[in-house]
C-alpha cells in the first residue's frame, strides 16, 4: 500500500485496526473509543506523577515505586478478573516488597544517622 498524502498513515490505522478493532469491541464502539482516550489519560497522569516524583524525591525512589506497582495490578487482577495466583506473581510480589522495606528501612536508617552527626557551620571571616 502506497501513502501518498502525510494523513493517509494515520486514515489507515484509525479507520482500518482500531476501527475494526471498535466494531468488535464487545461493549460497543463508543465504549471502545471512551475506553481508549480514559487508558491514555490515566497514562499520561501516571507518567506526570513519577517524572515529579523523580523531580521531588529522587529517580531510585520513582523505580522503586513502580516497582511496587507492577505486582500490585497483579494482584488487582487475581481480584477484579478472577485470574489465578501462580507462583511467579507470588515471587514478584515478595521481591518487590522486599526491595521496598530495603529502601525505606535504608532511607530511616540515613536519616537518624544524619541527625546524630553534629552540624559543623563555617563562620564568614572577616579581614581587618
Amino acid at each position: 500500500m502506497r501513502f501518498q498524502h502525510r494523513g493517509d498513515f494515520g486514515r489507515v490505522v484509525i479507520h482500518g485496526v482500531i476501527g475494526r478493532e471498535a466494531r468488535e469491541f464487545g461493549l460497543g464502539e463508543t465504549s471502545y473509543y471512551v475506553l481508549m482516550v480514559g487508558s491514555a489519560l490515566i497514562w499520561q497522569c501516571f507518567f506526570l506523577g513519577a517524572i515529579g516524583v523523580i523531580f521531588c524525591g529522587s529517580s531510585l525512589l520513582s523505580a522503586i515505586i513502580i516497582a511496587v506497582l507492577l505486582p500490585v495490578t497483579e494482584i488487582l487482577a487475581v481480584i477484579f478478573y478472577q485470574e489465578k495466583f501462580q507462583a511467579e506473581k507470588g515471587v514478584s510480589l515478595a521481591l518487590s516488597l522486599w526491595g521496598f522495606a530495603s529502601y525505606f528501612y535504608g532511607e530511616v536508617k540515613h536519616t537518624k544517622k544524619e541527625k546524630q552527626t553534629p552540624q559543623t557551620e563555617m563562620l564568614p571571616v572577616s579581614n581587618p
